[in-house]
């Protein structure tokens, strides 16, 4: 589906809404950051101008730049949103499980299942974005830090759930679950599926302490 069909049926959407006497719309701010987040999702950053942003937003450009100074800025918001929602889920698990790291380990491999298998996944919205910037653009500093923070996350779980080696493992199930995402985003879904499968077998068979 074209992107101008896509941005004219959120348009209709949202207006049957507010017609309906449903909630008013939020601030522009929060409505230009979520329909960006959508639409740079489902078509790509380069793809999308502010033009359909804001239209989409039920706004206009001048209250697009107000709040974003140039796409540019937007795009970093959009990878901090991201960034932050998955640093959120490691919070979760920690105050889930503060004290069981077996069961924040088991928490998180069902989070991955969940993610693989979800039917709006189209791999994942930082990598996807970091492939189409360019090597000094500020969201790409936004993209690298999470991405080592993910890591640094593994390598703890890893050592707290006693693993002989946990930097090691870190990187196999880093790449494991970044190289599934890719897969699903290039239509590969079914050999995706496989992987919480192959995940849980890595696990078990990695060497621990005790």
């Amino acid at each position: 589906m074209a992107v101008k069909s896509v941005v004219s049926k959120t348009l209709v959407q949202t207006r049957r809404k507010t017609a309906a006497g449903d909630a008013p719309l939020p601030p522009p701010r929060e409505r230009i950051l979520a329909v960006a987040r959508d639409l740079f999702y489902r078509h790509g950053l380069h793809t999308v101008g502010v033009e359909l942003i804001a239209e989409a937003a039920q706004t206009n450009k001048m209250t697009l730049y107000r709040h974003f100074k140039s796409k540019d800025e937007l795009v970093v918001e959009y990878a901090r949103g991201l960034a932050a929602e998955g640093d959120a889920v490691w919070e979760r698990l920690a105050e889930a499980h503060p004290d069981n790291p077996g069961k924040r380990l088991d928490a998180w491999v069902d989070h991955v299942e969940q993610v693989l298998t979800s039917n709006v996944e189209r791999g994942c919205a930082l990598a996807n974005a970091a492939v189409e910037l360019q090597p000094d653009h500020p969201a790409r500093a936004v993209i690298e830090a999470y991405k080592q923070r993910k890591r640094e996350h593994l390598v703890k779980l890893f050592a707290d759930s006693h693993y002989r080696d946990p930097e090691l493992l870190a990187d196999e199930v880093f790449l494991l679950f970044e190289g599934a995402r890719i897969s699903i985003q290039c239509g590969g879904r079914g050999p995706a599926l496989r992987v919480v499968k192959m995940l849980r077998d890595l696990l078990a068979r990695a060497a621990r302490d005790g």
